[in-house]
């Protein structure tokens, strides 16, 4: 059985192909963990962890993150993976050295886990937020050397000023093409120093270029495949929220009762919680980091790589656990998919609707639900995802059923613009022209959808469309403009602005 992580965690080290890594690894003696500018005691959890210095991502990301360099590291979504990369940051933290780690809702416990997993011995003190009221009092109180969060509290924390950016050394961003909350990432990043760290984990490295290009240039990239590569397969897929992955082992085991089989981790941290859902004793049972034994059945716990999945798929039939999130590079790695399904409720029966399952099918085959999927993410941390499902089905048909029995009253006319209050004006140097340029360079707002500019004494009212007026006012509250950090807001009327002495300025 293998039990640590090779080369065989699939990661290409910039500059150098697979063949090249393996090759460089039989000839050149590798210094070990304490050698790559680790702190001692997290250089031992790692250890733990089944990461050694002969691994690329470790000999590159580690390095690379404890001495302060913007780093980019491709690799698939999962917090296994960011190990290397984050004990480098943690190995830089402490009561001067403040940091800030963004992932979505779904993943906080598994980060939490990593992190103090790496931490625990280094006496770095941690936040894990799900919600921003003991953040707030901690970081206030100046306890706090990490906080581990999403976008949206970091923002909710931000603007109340308990979370002060300017105080971080190191920002990593955990997979942000699938954040839901991406926009709130600008008024954050307007105020974190330049020579803060960047870090970067993504799993779609052409789908973050723009950010990374905005807020992490000159960043180190590892892990960027050489030449594109196609989804392989056949794969069967088991959707499971993350929580519950190693639970779901047990009853998969169950249910297809291989005469072998093998289950595949990116590292060691969920060792002992695979151990007690499946009997590992029993010879037919196989557990490995590295790769995987041949067996029947090869269930891949952790998202593999292109790479990891091809020798996966040399080893036996293989099943791979969909955790949400996931659900996009999974689509984009293996092809085609079988999904399996749990107990757990009961099983689907023949109905005459085929007219919506067909709707639904279609929907399915053409769209990239990413947005939506990680919406529902929450509800299925707690609830099987097909009763979900159901009754997100009911209120669809119910809604589509009172619809065409009777029309509600017609709703008030909703105004084609409106106008956002920016507290920017003349009287600070602000021009229509630096308006523009934060709206369209650093919020990515089209020009197109910007109108009337009126540019005051005091602040700035900016025509946007009516629908995207909330978002843009949220992403623009923050930013610095002039070197003012400006508030925004939609503008509702009223005497809470400041009375013009002058008429506006026309563009």
């Amino acid at each position: 059985m293998s039990t640590a992580p090779s080369a065989g965690l699939d990661h290409t080290a910039a500059h150098l192909t697979l063949p090249e890594i393996f090759h460089s690894q039989n000839e050149v003696s590798v210094a070990g963990l304490e050698e790559l500018h680790l702190a001692p005691q997290i250089a031992a959890a790692l250890e733990r962890l089944g990461w050694t210095a002969a691994d690329p991502l470790v000999r590159e990301a580690a390095p690379t993150a404890a001495r302060g360099h913007n780093l980019v590291a491709v690799a698939p979504p999962a917090p296994a993976y960011a190990a290397p990369a984050l004990a480098g940051m943690l190995s830089r933290l402490g009561p001067q050295q403040g940091g800030l780690l963004l992932c979505p809702a779904v993943q906080l416990e598994d980060w939490g886990t990593l992190v103090h997993t790496l931490a625990g011995g280094a006496g770095i003190r941690v936040q894990i937020a799900h919600g921003a009221a003991r953040a707030m009092r901690r970081l206030k109180a100046g306890t706090v050397d990490l906080l581990v969060t999403t976008p949206e509290t970091a923002l909710a924390l931000h603007t109340r000023s308990a979370l002060q950016m300017e105080t971080l050394a190191s920002v990593l961003l955990a997979w942000p093409e699938a954040w839901e909350e991406a926009e709130s990432l600008a008024p954050l990043m307007a105020d974190l120093p330049k020579e803060s760290q960047r870090i970067v984990l993504s799993g779609a490295p052409e789908r973050v270029a723009d950010l990374v290009e905005r807020y992490a240039r000159r960043a180190l990239t590892l892990g960027a495949p050489t030449e594109p590569a196609g989804p392989t397969g056949p794969v069967r897929t088991v959707a499971v929220p993350w929580a519950r992955r190693a639970a779901a082992l047990g009853e998969l085991v169950e249910l297809l009762d291989p005469a072998s089989i093998s289950v595949w981790t990116a590292d060691r941290a969920q060792h002992a919680a695979i151990g007690r859902a499946v009997a590992l004793a029993e010879p037919e049972l196989q557990l490995s980091t590295g790769d995987a034994p041949a067996a029947e059945v090869v269930i891949a716990f952790d998202p593999p790589s292109p790479a990891r999945l091809r020798q996966l798929l040399a080893a036996g039939e293989v099943v791979l656990l969909v955790p949400p999130g996931t659900e996009s590079y999974v689509a984009m790695i293996a092809a085609p998919q079988r999904p399996l399904r749990l107990s757990g409720l009961v099983e689907t029966v023949t109905s005459t609707a085929s007219a919506k399952r067909s709707v639904i099918v279609r929907a399915l085959e053409s769209a990239r639900p990413e947005r939506a999927l990680m919406t529902l993410a929450p509800l299925f941390e707690r609830y099987d995802p097909s009763a979900v499902a159901a009754a997100l089905f009911e209120l669809w048909s119910g809604a589509a059923e009172a619809t065409a029995a009777t029309l509600p009253a017609p709703l008030p006319d909703i105004p084609a613009t409106a106008k956002i209050y920016v507290g920017v004006g003349k009287k600070d140097g602000a021009t229509v022209n630096d308006l523009v340029a934060v709206l369209t360079k650093e919020l990515r707002v089209e020009r197109g959808k910007i109108g009337r500019v009126e540019l005051r004494d005091a602040y700035a009212l900016v025509e946007i469309p009516a629908q995207e007026a909330e978002k843009v006012a949220s992403a623009l509250n923050g930013v610095t403009i002039r070197r003012r950090r400006v508030t925004a807001r939609v503008d509702r009327g009223g005497p809470a602005r400041p009375p013009a002495k002058r008429p506006p300025a026309r563009r």
